[in-house]
Formats: structure tokens, sequence, C-alpha cells
């Protein structure tokens, strides 16, 4: 198995959040401002770039095609001015024909009365029923989208209820399933120090007393806990 089908298979087992994944990453990899539309979801899989510009989704309607099962979409958008660049018939295409993880949106959507009542699993930066036309407006700035797809496209995105991160391709190494391993072990013993020994947060999350406490800690825990850096 591949590093990257370990961390997506690890994630996915464990319901790791995207708190813990930006944790493991430094306390990094969110994208701004994009929150689900359906809460209580869980989705992780690999990244497919798609592109909108100009007010227009009609190359959307093209690159979708493409997206194979499993991957989590990723629309991103260049001058659409906060109009929707997809709703219900393209985000039913994705997600059931082409059967995509999730939609994820840096940008606008619409349908949302029908999107939430057939609880489609995806993430937007906002809602509107202006949507962009279907017509070619012009590409998106060619330097702009290699940017993107350098960033994002074969990286893993993962999302709950409180957004989305993304791992980015150089971030997939054997360095990160170790950190996510490390970011759950120090979750674990956070919350066994609150409700069991009943210690105050200061003591927990800033002096990390627990380091000190060889009864709860195997001499591996505590080297794994040290290497974290800032959480």
């Amino acid at each position: 198995m591949s590093i990257k089908a370990k961390i997506v298979d690890y994630i996915k087992s464990n319901r790791v959040s995207t708190t813990e994944v930006a944790d493991a990453l430094g306390k990094t990899g969110a994208l701004e401002q994009v929150l689900p539309v359906t809460p209580e979801q869980h989705k992780v899989g690999i990244v497919r770039c798609i592109f909108a510009s100009h007010g227009s989704n009609y190359h959307v309607h093209d690159q979708v095609r493409a997206i194979e099962k499993d991957e989590i979409a990723l629309v991103l958008t260049h001058e659409c001015d906060n109009k929707a660049v997809l709703g219900e018939l393209v985000s039913k295409y994705c997600l059931l024909y082409k059967e995509a993880q999730a939609l994820v949106v840096d940008g606008f959507l619409r349908d949302i009365a029908a999107v939430k009542r057939q609880r489609m699993s995806i993430w937007c930066t906002g809602t509107t029923p202006i949507g962009c036309v279907n017509q070619d407006q012009g590409s998106f700035p060619e330097a702009k989208q290699q940017a993107y797809l350098n960033k994002y496209e074969g990286a893993i995105a993962v999302c709950d209820d409180g957004g989305v991160v993304i791992i980015e391709q150089d971030r997939i190494n054997e360095e990160t399933l170790e950190s996510l391993h490390t970011i759950e072990i120090q979750e674990d013993i956070w919350f066994f120090c609150l409700d069991t020994l009943k210690w105050d947060t200061k003591k927990i999350v800033c002096e990390k007393a627990y380091l000190e406490e060889k009864s709860l800690l195997s001499e591996v825990h505590i080297q794994q806990l040290k290497s974290l850096k800032g959480s």
C-alpha cells in the first residue's frame, strides 16, 4: 500500500477530524471560509481540481467528466463575482453518477434547499440563487491554474463540520502519518487528564505535565509527544 493510501485509510478508519489533521500539519492546511452545506459528515479522498472562471461554468461541465470514484472534486474559481458555479444538477452528477466522495467549492453554490434535502456531501464558501452562465467566457489564467495544480492535484482532502483541510503533495509522507498517530495519542491523553484526573487545561496543554508522569505514559509515548510542534 502506498503512503498516500495509508494516510487516507488511517484518517477514514479512525475518523480523524480536520482539527487533528491541521494540528498534525503544524496548524496549517485549511481552506479559508469553506464550510459544510450538510452537517455531520466526514469525507476523505484524493483531490481532483476543477476550474471555473469569468462568471462561467462552461469548462466545469467538461472537466467533471474526468472525476473518478472516491475522489474529492475541488472546484476553484477566478472572477466569478460571487455567482454560483454549480447547483443540484452538477452536484448530483458528480456525487451520484461519478461517485465522488465530496465536492469542495472555493466559491458559491445554488439550489441549496435541494442540496440540503438530499444531504449531498458539499463544502463551499457561500450560497446564492444567481448562477454562472454556461457559455465559454475565457479560460482560467494559465499560471494561476498551474500553481493550483501543483499545490492541490493529487493531494488528500479531509472534510467535516470544521471545514476542509488539505494535505498537500509534499506533505504526503511517513512523517505526516506518524504525526497523525501522535496527535491521536495526545488527544486521548489530554481528555484522560481532564475527565479522569481532573487537571486544569493550563496544566494539560501549556505545562504538558503528563510528560513527567511515568505511570501514565511509556517512554515511547513521551518521545512521540515531545516531537509535536505547537500542538
